[in-house]
């Protein structure tokens, strides 16, 4: 039975593990959730051969006794809408895409049929309806918590306002974080360096052990922001001036819009080409 001093503890599984999280949370328990790639890895070494849902609970409870669990504080009401809004309009603009493609294709295949074509574009038509409902409406509820920081957001060059929403909807408003460099690290932009000794020296690469959308956001954005944001610029410039590849300039980039999106959010100022805040650091 579990009593106050209790301190349940579980692997993510997707959206499997929400519900009894969420469940013990609201029961006043304490919960933790694990990255699923660091249990796997005591298992691993525990050399286990036996995979049973009694022998995981086992190796799980001998991994929280270990490590140093951070307590899992879960998602408020209003986070969890604006997550599934962004997750639904996500698979929606697949869809639009794959329409798209579709109608290129059936082009390029030479007379193509007309009740084809004309069912394609009836929903590509929908889809594209239902991707504006959707925006409009996580807009609208974003504003109703984050309202000035989002405002603020869109005053860093080349974020506009579809890049500066899904910031803010990503990252709960910054609330989460109390660095620049947590954030990178919460987008999977911080490297690893693998060295040992003289025979080995691999190439520096990113983790990607993070928030993929985040990642991808920024990545996209970086293109124009090293042409058109001041500080980016200059970071992108000196990198290739190096002999670097164009790709970790870019990388570059993407943590400096990162950690410039999180020093206005706590700031509470706006984008200034001549400012730099204590909170970040090149």
């Amino acid at each position: 039975m579990l009593d106050d001093n209790s301190h349940c503890v579980m692997e993510a599984t997707g959206y499997y593990h929400y519900q009894l999280a969420y469940y013990l949370l609201e029961s006043g328990k304490k919960v933790s959730v694990e990255n699923p790639l660091s249990v796997k890895r005591f298992i691993q070494m525990k050399l286990s051969k036996i995979k049973t849902d009694k022998s995981d609970s086992k190796l799980i409870c001998a991994y929280a006794k270990q490590v140093e669990l951070k307590l899992w504080q879960g998602n408020s009401k209003h986070q969890i809408e604006c997550l599934q809004m962004t997750r639904l309009l996500s698979m929606l603009t697949k869809q639009s895409t794959m329409y798209k493609n579709k109608l290129h294709g059936e082009a390029v295949l030479g007379n193509p049929s007309k009740v084809v074509v004309s069912l394609i574009k009836r929903s590509l038509k929908q889809v594209q309806k239902e991707i504006k409902l959707i925006e409009v409406k996580l807009l609208a509820l974003v504003k109703q918590v984050h309202h000035d920081v989002l405002t603020r957001l869109k005053s860093i060059p080349r974020i506009g306002d579809k890049t500066a929403l899904m910031l803010v909807v990503l990252t709960d408003g910054f609330e989460r974080f109390k660095s620049g460099s947590e954030l990178c690290s919460y987008a999977g932009l911080t490297p690893i360096i693998r060295q040992s000794g003289t025979s080995i020296n691999g190439r520096a690469r990113i983790s990607k052990i993070g928030n993929q959308k985040l990642r991808n956001l920024l990545f996209m954005c970086s293109f124009n922001a090293c042409k058109y944001n001041k500080a980016c610029k200059a970071i992108y410039d000196r990198i290739v001036a190096k002999g670097k590849s164009e790709k970790l300039a870019l990388i570059a980039v993407c943590n400096k819009l990162l950690k410039q999106a999180f020093a206005i959010a706590k700031s509470g100022l706006i984008y200034d080409d001549g400012y730099r805040s204590v909170l970040v650091r090149n």
